[in-house]
């Protein structure tokens, strides 16, 4: 098997607006031009097609990040770089992922974009932390519902103090030193 015919999940975990989609598009760019087979799992798209009708309590993320799980290591199990910029806040649930992706065999990096919640606050991709702030929604992650950032991830991110492309250069680095780039 030749290093683009090798599979690997790669998650990106972090708040809303840190820049976990935008770095995974710009890796994803990177690697298939490598000749790599690359699937961005969105997790916006994911809940829409996958998850819907799943809400946001704890049982039901948990739910969502296993459905996400399966389906990465099932494409990266088959060749493919499966990226996936999906939040996860619960360690609990990133761990049981690692651990099906261990039993199967198949590598399994995580990484930590690590973006402080003022500077996601600030970038409000969907506009998120400002129905938060006007009372029009709750439960939104790493202001009124928890998030438990990786303790030991493979990889830390801090995309507010690097640009995008250095942070997908970052990690395309980690991937070529596991062998898999």
């Amino acid at each position: 098997m030749s290093v683009s015919d090798q599979g690997a999940t790669v998650w990106l975990t972090g708040l809303p607006s840190a820049g976990k989609t935008t770095i995974a598009y710009a890796l994803a760019d990177r690697l298939r031009t490598e000749g790599h087979r690359v699937e961005v799992l969105d997790g916006d798209e994911i809940r829409e097609f996958l998850s819907a009708g799943l809400g946001f309590t704890r049982e039901d993320r948990h739910t969502n990040v296993q459905r996400i799980g399966f389906v990465a290591e099932l494409l990266a199990s088959n060749g493919v770089k499966a990226l996936v910029p999906v939040i996860a806040p619960f360690a609990d649930s990133r761990e049981a992922v690692r651990k099906r992706h261990a039993a199967e065999g198949t590598p399994y990096l995580e990484v930590h974009v690590a973006t402080p919640v003022e500077v996601c606050s600030e970038r409000d991709v969907k506009g998120l932390y400002a129905k938060q702030a006007a009372g029009e929604i709750s439960g939104l992650t790493g202001v009124d519902d928890p998030y438990e950032a990786p303790e030991s991830p493979d990889l830390r991110i801090e995309s507010h103090t690097q640009t995008v492309q250095e942070s997908a250069s970052a990690l395309h680095a980690l991937l070529t030193e596991r062998g898999l780039a």
